[in-house]
């Protein structure tokens, strides 16, 4: 175990506070999820149809903005910021890319995009009403997420849980004012969810913006920044990147399946599992913020190139991460009843909503070691085709393919199902420890 008193203060320092962003930024989801499912089950499963495409499209973005973590912080490492702007603005450029592409297909096959989640076309009309507002997030989140992961490389964490606060403070009282119609405003139901959405990431890029331009003296970022390329940076930002894309994008299509598979099961399936995904997400909160700490570290340590200090920091790391899973799954399971109780559900979709809970508590110890263990040390210290390989083979072999036939085929119930469609966070953690301990995955990415 380390000894260094720094490395602690470091790592809890910057795992707090990106945890509490995520808290902070999942807050906003249940409080949606909240205050529509108080509005109505139907709206509540509109939007959380919509929220799948959402989740694809913010994995797309963090996986564009973790490329810059993983290269910037190696060039952090060894006191070069000069390539960190170059290889953000390569990054800027690919992400209003994607993003000009997702937006079209939200604005012009919204039923097709929708249909893939579930049959009901009650459901469909009121994600569709969603859709039409939400879609201009799109822009806002994209600039927003390639420059916080911009900061993010040299260590530059705390805006972050600045600007969630601010979203969350925003979102909620547009969104208790809209939903309702509460304070003379009109009673918008789920659009009234949408604008606040929308005005909390246009705010919140604003205040980014202003704050690089006052305070942020380490990279000097400018408008200018993001006109310059470097062609060989950015064929090394690419190199690292796209598995990173590869692996985040297909975690979003799996999630969006899993949600089809639920969908197209039962009507309220799909609602029980919006309530207790969003819970479970909140927590697992612990093991991204503690998996996004240990990239950094793991990425400055390796551009240093002290590989004695790569070692023992990794040994250490899997230690807390094992400590942090055990604290995460209970505290899930101590929340749950109380959330659940906020909800207006029928019966039934809260008893299978609190045992899709009961069963993602004991997922969430296991996800808390292997995720950090992967995204954050081996992918961190440099070897992200290690990642993808591991998830093309573990959920498109094997999750996938065995929920849709215990789903369809078996016709097991929902239960059964969300037990497949989780498998792989338990038995990810043997291929992950071996890695780490045996193989080799410290890899200097700078020139």
């Amino acid at each position: 175990m380390v000894k260094d008193r720094q490395f602690y203060k470091t790592f809890f320092t910057t795992m707090i506070i990106l945890v509490l962003q995520q808290v902070v930024t999942l807050s906003v989801n249940l409080a949606d999820n909240i205050m529509l499912g108080g509005y109505s089950e139907t709206a509540l499963s509109g939007v959380a149809a919509v929220n799948q495409i959402q989740f694809v499209y913010q994995q797309i973005m963090t996986a564009i903005a973790e490329g810059i973590v993983i290269l910037g912080a190696q060039y952090f490492g060894k006191n070069e910021t000069g390539p960190i702007r170059k290889i953000s603005a390569a990054a800027m450029h690919f992400a209003l890319a994607v993003m000009a592409v997702i937006f079209l297909l939200a604005s012009f096959c919204p039923h097709l995009l929708l249909s893939a989640f579930t049959n009901d076309e009650v459901i469909i009309d009121s994600g569709m009403e969603y859709l039409r507002t939400i879609r201009f997030t799109y822009l806002f989140f994209a600039m927003t997420q390639i420059l916080l992961g911009t900061l993010r490389s040299v260590g530059t964490v705390r805006i972050a849980l600045g600007l969630s606060l601010w979203s969350f403070v925003v979102n909620c009282a547009i969104n208790y004012t809209l939903i309702y119609g509460h304070f003379g405003a009109p009673e918008l139901g789920v659009t009234g969810a949408a604008i606040g959405t929308l005005t909390a990431r246009i705010t919140e890029l604003l205040l980014l913006i202003v704050y690089i331009a006052k305070k942020e003296h380490v990279l000097n970022l400018s408008f200018r920044s993001f006109l310059k390329t470097d062609a060989v940076l950015t064929k090394d930002y690419f190199k690292v990147m796209l598995p990173v894309l590869l692996v985040s994008s297909l975690w979003g299509l799996n999630t969006a399946m899993q949600n089809a598979i639920l969908g197209h099961m039962t009507s309220r399936a799909i609602a029980a599992n919006s309530v207790a995904s969003t819970q479970f997400l909140l927590v697992k909160s612990m093991a991204v913020g503690t998996a996004s700490a240990a990239a950094i570290i793991m990425g400055r340590t390796v551009g240093e190139g002290d590989m004695d200090k790569v070692r023992q920091y990794s040994r250490t790391m899997q230690v807390m991460f094992v400590c942090i899973g055990i604290a995460s799954g209970l505290l899930l399971f101590v929340i749950r009843t109380p959330i659940l109780s906020l909800y207006k559900l029928e019966p039934e979709t809260r008893q299978m909503a609190d045992q899709f809970l009961r069963i993602l508590c004991i997922v969430l110890v296991t996800m808390s070691y292997q995720m950090p263990t992967n995204t954050g040390i081996i992918r961190g210290g440099g070897d992200s085709r290690f990642i993808m390989k591991l998830d093309l083979i573990s959920i498109w072999g094997i999750v996938i393919p065995l929920s849709f036939l215990m789903a369809f085929v078996v016709k097991a119930s929902p239960l059964v199902v969300i037990c497949c469609l989780n498998a792989d966070q338990v038995f990810k953690c043997v291929p992950a420890f071996i890695k780490v301990n045996y193989g080799h995955w410290a890899k200097k990415l700078t020139r």
